[in-house]
């Protein structure tokens, strides 16, 4: 049986071009559809105002507080005025001219000045010339300051009964602060103590005022008076 087709006409000649034609169509298709939007009718409605919805707003009503009147001022004072009579007669005072020509002398009377002194108070860790303790004359002001604290140091270990604690029943390490002033002649005066028994307070007040007489403190070339703090450490023998 013979064939009735054109040899001439090839039908899958452009099939190539004929798919890509329809995939494109189809993507477009599909784009359109992924991408198409429906948008609510109520809110498109932009344009028109809902009155109804103005005409429900409640607007608060505030009320206006007046304030209370004032006061009513005062009524004003009655004036009263008193006549008196001006029967006494008023001495006169007469006042003396006190002005003075030049060549008028004026005698002033003696007056008698006192130089007061003050009870100046130098620490002893400032003060440019150190209170001089005896056998500490030599050496600078450190080398007296030195001397004096070791000389006072033994002096008080030589005096101080440390058997006194024992007596009174205090064991370990007894600490005993002792505050006094050196004075304007380099005597010691207003010895102060603190200790953990009234009786050594006592003693250690007995023993700074056996201290010998010094040379006093000098600020700026005028005797002071010099405080003077001593710590006295023992331990106590069980």
């Amino acid at each position: 049986m013979e064939s009735k087709k054109n040899p001439k006409v090839d039908i899958g000649k452009n099939s190539s071009l004929y798919f890509a034609l329809g995939m494109a169509l189809m993507m477009f298709l599909s784009y359109s559809t992924i991408n198409y939007k429906v948008y609510d009718k109520s809110l498109l409605n932009l344009d028109k105002v809902n009155m109804d919805a103005l005409d429900e707003e409640e607007v608060p009503i505030t009320e206006q507080v007046q304030p209370p009147p004032p006061p009513p001022p005062p009524p004003p004072a009655p004036e009263v005025i008193e006549i008196v009579e001006d029967e006494e007669e008023v001495e006169e005072t007469i006042i003396e001219s006190t002005e003075t020509d030049q060549e008028e002398e004026i005698d002033i009377e003696d007056l008698d000045i006192e130089d007061l002194e003050e009870d100046v108070e130098v620490p002893f860790a400032v003060i440019e010339n150190v209170p001089v303790f005896p056998g500490c004359e030599r050496g600078n002001n450190a080398k007296k300051r030195k001397c004096m604290s070791e000389k006072i140091a033994k002096f008080v270990q030589r005096k101080f009964n440390t058997e006194l604690a024992g007596d009174l029943g205090l064991s370990g390490r007894q600490r005993i602060s002792v505050i006094f002033k050196i004075d304007k002649f380099g005597n010691v005066t207003g010895v102060r103590a603190r200790a953990p028994h009234p009786r050594l307070e006592k003693e250690a007040q007995r023993v700074i005022n056996l201290l010998p007489k010094m040379q006093p403190g000098k600020q700026r070339g005028k005797a002071v008076i010099v405080p003077y703090s001593l710590p006295i450490i023992f331990q106590v023998q069980d």
